[in-house]
């Protein structure tokens, strides 16, 4: 079985910056990108996602470790003072592409 070492860059934030995060991304050099609804409760408050303005979504990107710093770089500076952000990422073992 072969399987290729990425990581699995994951980015909660609130639903509003979904349209930024689809025109920005594939600039930076993210070839694909799953986005979904989030709910849930954190620091922000609780987000049920029942109001499209009030939800969150989570974007999960597999990427190496250079284009993960670029992307995190990028989001922090636009975003994380005016918004509700969340970035986390962990190696993982990609089997398909």
């Amino acid at each position: 079985m072969n399987a290729i070492a990425q990581r699995l860059l994951t980015i909660v934030c609130e639903s509003v910056l979904e349209p930024f995060l689809e025109e920005e991304l594939p600039k930076l050099g993210v070839h694909g990108y799953t986005i979904t609804d989030a709910r849930g409760l954190g620091s922000h408050g609780r987000r049920s996602g029942a109001w499209r303005k009030e939800g969150n979504i989570r974007v999960e990107i597999l990427c190496d470790e250079a284009l993960a710093e670029v992307i995190v770089t990028h989001l922090r500076a636009e975003y994380e003072r005016d918004y509700g952000l969340l970035i986390f990422s962990a190696p993982v073992q990609v089997h398909s592409a």
